[in-house]
């Protein structure tokens, strides 16, 4: 089995998904910095009353960053001075620097930093993960599902899935890369800037911290276009939506102080949501008034077996798929238990690969209306299935966090 993770330039085999790769590009620095740190830790439902600050500086006649006194101290605490963070020392991964713990993300925009090249480039790395490591006899795992061939969306995918898109961020590996989607965010209704995804798309787990330069791209390649038409395509068809840089992001405790490249640790538990802005700065639209559509997120989907269908959306990248395109496959799921003591994941039979991990599970509610009820998460070296987790307690408790955080 192995692990659909972020995609890097180099490929490990054996993994399901992979990590962008690192591409080398001319990085614009930016013109507008806009920068948020605020303490909040996972499963904090008081995190509303932490006041988020913001600081902006321009590249004109004022090159002073103006920066509130307590977002100065944090970052002096952290050792993070801006103008070199945004000049490039956010390359230096050195571990006693890499923050880890929930209220440590800072995540300062670099205007210009995702050009079309640098996020066509990004590449998943394989990561393996051993068959073994799955005892059938723990909890309850259903039969292997058998495969279920990803079809192509149609394009133009903004009208046929319109919440999709793409992760976009930087790790110690390199240019990395997920799937995401768009979902609602009860303290502002039709006006939401959430976004879910894996826990591992933006934090490393018990061996690493939370990952740099987070950005959101909606409907990623709206045209459909081939990865030779895309050389040469503006940045406007590539992100014809804007690109929203993460200002806060949550995952469980359990991936942080658990979660595991290989053998599935932490997966149940492999969810995360992001709070974005755009890059250039807000027009005073949200980011589901932009792309005209958020999922609402069901915690209290039914048990697996009365499940009847699971539609899973993504930009597989390892091979045969190149990232470019946004792929579907539906399935009616089965049941996967990598430990007894933690909750029961989704499986469905699905060939996606790497790249696709984060990108949204979707199952028809009570309502009859779709709602978000998993996001990909690990995968076989063969490429047949997928797994994901089924959304309860504490990951309404990430996405309620998040959501009290910006409440006002």
């Amino acid at each position: 089995m192995r692990s659909i993770r972020p995609s890097f330039t180099a490929r490990r085999g054996g993994s399901a998904r992979r990590r962008t790769s690192p591409v080398p590009a001319a990085i614009a620095l930016a013109s507008v910095l806009a920068l948020t740190a605020t303490a909040c830790s996972s499963g904090d439902t008081d995190a509303g009353s932490q006041v988020s600050a913001s600081a902006s500086a321009t590249d004109g006649g004022d090159d002073k960053i103006k920066i509130p006194d307590d977002i100065k101290d944090k970052l002096k605490k952290h050792g993070i001075d801006i103008d070199k963070w945004k000049g490039g020392a956010w390359k230096k991964w050195d571990k006693d620097d890499w923050l880890r713990e929930a209220q440590d993300y800072v995540n300062p925009i670099i205007e210009g930093l995702w050009s079309s090249d640098r996020m066509r480039g990004a590449d998943d790395p394989d990561q393996g993960v051993d068959e073994n490591d799955l005892s059938g006899d723990q909890g309850v795992t259903d039969p292997t599902p058998a495969p279920v061939r990803a079809t192509s969306v149609a394009p133009e995918y903004h009208a046929n899935a319109p919440e999709a898109g793409k992760v976009f961020f930087d790790s110690p590996e390199g240019t990395m890369v997920c799937s995401a989607t768009v979902v609602q965010d009860p303290a502002h209704p039709g006006k939401s800037n959430l976004v879910w995804t894996a826990g591992h798309c933006v934090h490393a787990g018990k061996k690493g911290g939370w990952y740099r330069n987070l950005a959101f791209v909606p409907s990623y390649n709206n045209a459909g276009d081939t990865a030779e038409q895309l050389q040469t395509a503006p940045k406007e068809e590539v992100a014809p939506y804007g690109v929203w840089w993460a200002d806060w992001a949550q995952t469980s405790d359990q991936w942080i102080n658990g979660g595991g490249p290989t053998g599935g640790d932490g997966a149940p538990y492999d969810f995360a949501v992001i709070h974005v802005t755009p890059e250039k700065g807000s027009t005073g639209k949200s980011l589901e008034e932009t792309v005209g559509s958020a999922l609402p997120v069901n915690f209290n989907a039914p048990a697996v077996p009365k499940v009847h269908s699971i539609s899973a959306t993504g930009f597989p990248a390892a091979p045969p798929y190149d990232g470019q395109t946004l792929y579907r496959c539906q399935d009616k799921p089965g049941r996967l238990s990598i430990n007894a003591s933690d909750p029961t994941m989704y499986r469905i039979g699905c060939t996606m690969t790497g790249g696709s991990s984060g990108g949204g599970w979707v199952a028809t509610g009570a309502d009859g209306k779709p709602a978000l009820v998993s996001n990909t998460s690990i995968g076989p070296v063969t490429a047949g299935w997928l797994a994901g987790p089924r959304l309860g307690p504490v990951a309404k408790n990430v996405y309620d966090s998040v959501s009290d955080k910006y409440a006002h």
